[in-house]
């Protein structure tokens, strides 16, 4: 089964080849990594052509994150496809198998599993760990939502019920999740385990300015999708990460 991975970059050299390195590194034999480029400034594309895995390498100036995945995802050709940050990187060399040994086993659209935030600098300290558990019908409701650059979809998704609203922009993945696992209801597995560590500093998180512009991105992802949340739904999405700081 191949896999394609998907990595979106703009002056990503720093980080980058912990990303492809981890990539390079998986035991299942069937994989393409796909690096969308923004035009980048630095070095990040020297340091991708370093890396003989690599099956694509695009370098142009798009819109942004958002724009890359789906330019990438129209150049993908694996039936299932993952999207890995420039800042991430898998925890070991087994993660791909481990995912589609749980595509193979529960037949599913979509495999998600658990997340560390690392420091920037010294990845080995954990800073909080985000654990999915199990999504429920209401899951969304009270704020609940997989961690991103876990999830594992397949082509056949992106298909019918399409990519990244690029009308969004740091809300994009919450919608993409929000419109295929509750709204349209597919079919889901949970690999209770850490496959992927992100350096910590999100966009959304940085200041009170950025999380009421991030909440008011949220209730647009539920509007653009004819859906009403609680009143408490979007007070409760970003409470949550409280409990990933408790060990």
């Amino acid at each position: 089964m191949l896999v394609s991975i998907i990595t979106a970059t703009y002056n990503s050299a720093a980080t980058l080849q912990d990303c492809l390195q981890s990539v390079a590194n998986q035991t299942h034999p069937s994989i393409e990594h796909l690096i969308i480029d923004g035009a980048s400034k630095d070095e990040t594309v020297a340091v991708a052509k370093a890396f003989p895995h690599i099956s694509t390498i695009v370098s142009e100036r798009d819109g942004g994150i958002y724009d890359a995945m789906n330019k990438g995802i129209a150049l993908a050709k694996g039936e299932i496809i993952g999207i890995l940050n420039s800042d991430d990187f898998y925890v070991d060399e087994h993660v791909i198998a481990d995912v589609i040994n749980l595509f193979q086993s529960s037949a599913c659209d979509i495999v998600y599993a658990d997340l560390q935030y690392v420091d920037r600098i010294d990845t080995q300290k954990v800073v909080r760990t985000w654990k999915s558990g199990l999504m429920h019908a209401k899951s969304f409701l009270f704020g609940w939502m997989p961690p991103h650059p876990t999830l594992f979809v397949r082509r056949s998704v992106y298909e019918r019920f399409g990519n990244f609203n690029l009308d969004l922009k740091s809300a994009a993945d919450y919608e993409f999740m929000l419109r295929v696992l509750y709204k349209e209801q597919c079919t889901v597995a949970y690999l209770p385990k850490t496959i992927v560590k992100m350096r910590d500093g999100g966009q959304s998180n940085q200041s009170l300015k950025h999380r009421i512009f991030a909440n008011r991105e949220d209730k647009k992802a539920w509007l653009l999708n004819g859906l009403q949340p609680y009143f408490f739904t979007l007070v409760l999405k970003p409470a949550r990460k409280l409990f990933q700081f408790i060990p």
